[in-house]
């Protein structure tokens, strides 16, 4: 080959090389286009997918009721869905905002007043003298020391009115993927197809199948076992702090969700309010509310057992990482998708990388 005749074809190579790379670059820049514009809706999207493979098995169920009428049975799965997440939102509404609406009032001039106990030492025969004093000067304390830092409770307050406005967002965003997983509840034998056909082009067909079945699991399982069971533990404190009439009550059901899905236990916000209810409120009615608190907050212990799918034991801090990780990409929503994404990849990469510790081991 001569001279020319290589120069000719470096000068090919070249202009190849510069062609595919533009190309590549064109395919690259469209498809971050794309995921920049569909970015909105991912975790409503992932949502919806979570809520149908998890309630799939109750679908397949209420179809066989009804004659087979898939359509109707995903219908009335998304009524119910919806019923159950508007109708206690509706319930504590009211409660929520006048809670958010206190508490930014209050944060928004940079200082706080906590009441004194409305009742005298008298009323207090099963609590004691000491306790109440104690709860009176740790009420005085806590004041001060909090309108020490006026300028954080000042942005404490602008943020207590944005969260308000947040949770609504948040309502919306679970309406529209419980009609997101309706949909895809009509086409779940496709959709389970696609499953394992993805995973079968990237690991095999044997290994494909296995992880498609354990990500159904994985995920069927922390939904149950995790955000079912903090969401009966919420509604359950939310009915009993609505009977007792404490102020903000949505409010502090939402905190006591957040603590189930973190895996603490919801004492950690139903102890002081039980304490506080005995300072405005007759003994008995206090102890059957402290009672009722110590119940809501240790029912995991025999939920857990009923909801939570066998073979899938998920580590305490995937979940806690997942919960908190996901409510900080993704606000409320993600409060919930991300115990069940990470537990996910957790169970995944768990189950990929099984076979190369065995051969670890055997060798």
């Amino acid at each position: 080959m001569t001279s020319a005749d290589s120069s000719t074809v470096d000068k090919q190579f070249l202009a190849n090389a510069m062609a595919s790379a533009i190309q590549i670059g064109a395919v690259l820049l469209l498809l971050l286009w794309c995921y920049s514009i569909v970015a909105p809706f991912v975790s409503i999207v992932v949502w919806g997918v979570v809520i149908s493979i998890a309630i799939y098995p109750l679908h397949l169920q209420l179809a066989a009721r009804l004659g087979g009428k898939t359509k109707l049975s995903s219908t009335l799965l998304v009524l119910v869905g919806l019923l159950i997440i508007v109708g206690p939102t509706w319930i504590l509404a009211e409660s929520t905002i006048d809670g958010y609406r206190h508490v930014a009032a209050e944060l928004g001039d940079g200082t706080v007043s906590i009441p004194p106990p409305a009742a005298t030492v008298a009323d207090w025969p099963v609590i004691g003298d000491k306790v109440y004093e104690i709860w009176s000067g740790a009420a005085t304390n806590l004041e001060a020391t909090l309108n020490q830092f006026e300028p954080q409770l000042v942005a404490a307050g602008k943020r207590a009115v944005s969260m308000a406005g947040g949770t609504v967002v948040g309502v919306l965003q679970f309406v529209i993927s419980i009609i997101i997983a309706g949909t895809l509840l009509m086409s779940a034998e496709g959709g389970h197809r696609a499953s394992r056909n993805i995973a079968a082009s990237l690991v095999g067909p044997d290994r494909g199948d296995a992880l498609t079945t354990l990500s159904i699991l994985t995920i069927r399982s922390v939904f149950k076992g995790v955000l079912g069971v903090a969401v009966i533990q919420a509604l359950a404190a939310a009915i009993g702090l609505l009977i007792i009439g404490v102020p903000g009550a949505g409010v502090w059901a939402g905190v006591v969700l957040v603590l189930a899905i973190v895996q603490l236990p919801p004492i950690l916000c139903l102890g002081p309010i039980a304490f506080w209810y005995f300072s405005v409120a007759e003994p008995v009615p206090a102890t059957i509310f402290l009672v009722f608190s110590i119940i809501v907050s240790f029912s995991d212990a025999a939920l857990k057992p009923m909801l939570l799918g066998r073979g899938v034991d998920t580590p305490m801090l995937v979940i806690l990482i997942g919960a908190i990780g996901g409510a900080l990409t993704a606000g409320i929503i993600g409060l919930f998708i991300g115990p069940v994404v990470l537990a996910l990849g957790y169970e995944l990469l768990t189950a990929w990388m099984a076979p190369d510790a065995a051969q670890a081991a055997d060798a």
